[in-house]
C-alpha cells in the first residue's frame, strides 16, 4: 500500500463514498503497523463536488488531457508578444472549448448519477481556465486527485483596443508615429539582434496559430462528443423510462399475485377444515356402524 495507489482509489469514487473507504484505508495502513502512511491518509480531503467532476471528467476522457495541456502551454507563449486581434481570437477559442468540455463534464456527472447546476458548472469552468492560465493549475488537474476547484493564480490578461500586451507590462511608447522605429523595433538600421526578436515573434506566432488550429479541431471533436453523450444520455433516459414502466407494471402483476395467493392459502385452509371435519364424520359413522353390526350379531345370536 502506498499513498499515490490509495490517492487514485478514493479521488475515483464517487462523493458518498469517500470518507468510509478513506477510513478502511486509514485503518488498513495502521494495522500495518505503517503509522505514517496511515496519517497521510487521513489527510486527503473529500473533494467538493465540482471537484469531483473536474477529476471525473480528467479520468474518464483522458484522451482530452494531453491536448488541453498543449493547448495551454502554446496560449501562454503567444500572449507573451501577440497582437490584440490574435490574442481576440485565441480567447475565443479557448473559452469555446472550455465551454464544451464543462459541458461534457456535465454530462458524465449526470450520468454518474450527480447532477449538477448552473454555479458547480462554473466552477468547473473556472477550474478549466486556470490549466489554460497556470502551469501548476494544470499539473494538478491532470492527476485527477482535486479536493476543491482551481481558479488560475496568473491569467491571460485582456485585450482593448486591439493594442497588445507588452512583455513588461508597460503602456506603449506615447509621441511615436505607427512608422517610426521605437526600442526593440527593426528600423533601417535593425541589429542582428532585432533581427533574431522578429524571428523569435513569428516563430511564436506560428506556433500559436497551429495551437488555435489544434484548439479548433479539438473544440469539434469535443462538440461530436458531447452530442453523442447528449443522445446517448437521451437513450439511456428513454431506456429508464421504459424500465420503469416494465417494473410498475410487474409490481400490478405481483400484487394481484399476492392476492390471488392468499385467497388460495384461505380457500386452503378452509379444505383441510372440512376434510378433518368429514374425517372426524366418518370416523363416527364407523364406531356407530361396527356398534350397531354388534348389538345385531348378538340379537340374532342362538344363545340370546
Amino acid at each position: 500500500m502506498d499513498l499515490d495507489a490509495v490517492a487514485d482509489e478514493l479521488y475515483a469514487l464517487r462523493p458518498e463514498e469517500f470518507t468510509s473507504a478513506r477510513a478502511s484505508a486509514v485503518a488498513a495502513a495502521r494495522t500495518a503497523g505503517d503509522r505514517e502512511l496511515a496519517a497521510r491518509i487521513g489527510a486527503l480531503r473529500k473533494p467538493s463536488l465540482a471537484a469531483w467532476v473536474s477529476n471525473l471528467l480528467v479520468r474518464s476522457r483522458p484522451g482530452e488531457v494531453e491536448p488541453l495541456l498543449r493547448l495551454g502551454e502554446g496560449l501562454r507563449r503567444a500572449h507573451q508578444d501577440l497582437d490584440g486581434a490574435q490574442l481576440r481570437e485565441l480567447s475565443r477559442r479557448q473559452h469555446a472549448l472550455i465551454r464544451a468540455l464543462s459541458l461534457q463534464a456535465r454530462q458524465l456527472a449526470a450520468q454518474a448519477g450527480h447532477p449538477i447546476g448552473e454555479s458547480v458548472q462554473r466552477e468547473v469552468e473556472n477550474t478549466l481556465h486556470a490549466v489554460l492560465a497556470d502551469p501548476e493549475a494544470a499539473e494538478a488537474w491532470a492527476t485527477g486527485r482535486l479536493a476543491k476547484p482551481l481558479s488560475a493564480a496568473v491569467g491571460f490578461p485582456a485585450v482593448a483596443g486591439g493594442v497588445p500586451p507588452r512583455a513588461g507590462g508597460g503602456a506603449p511608447d506615447q509621441g511615436r508615429s505607427a512608422g517610426e522605429p521605437g526600442p526593440g523595433r527593426a528600423g533601417r538600421g535593425g541589429t542582428a539582434k532585432d533581427t533574431k526578436a522578429d524571428e523569435q515573434r513569428r516563430r511564436r506566432l506560428a506556433e500559436a496559430r497551429r495551437a488555435a488550429e489544434a484548439a479548433d479541431r479539438e473544440l469539434r471533436t469535443l462538440r461530436d462528443g458531447a452530442e453523442a453523450a447528449g443522445r446517448a444520455a437521451q437513450e439511456a433516459k428513454q431506456e429508464v423510462e421504459r424500465l420503469q414502466q416494465r417494473v410498475d407494471e410487474l409490481a400490478g402483476e405481483l400484487e394481484r399475485a399476492r392476492g390471488a395467493h392468499q385467497q388460495a392459502r384461505f380457500a386452503e385452509r378452509t379444505a383441510r377444515e372440512q376434510a378433518r371435519a368429514a374425517e372426524r364424520r366418518v370416523r363416527e359413522a364407523g364406531r356407530k356402524a361396527a356398534a350397531a353390526a354388534d348389538r345385531l350379531e348378538r340379537l340374532t345370536s342362538p344363545e340370546s
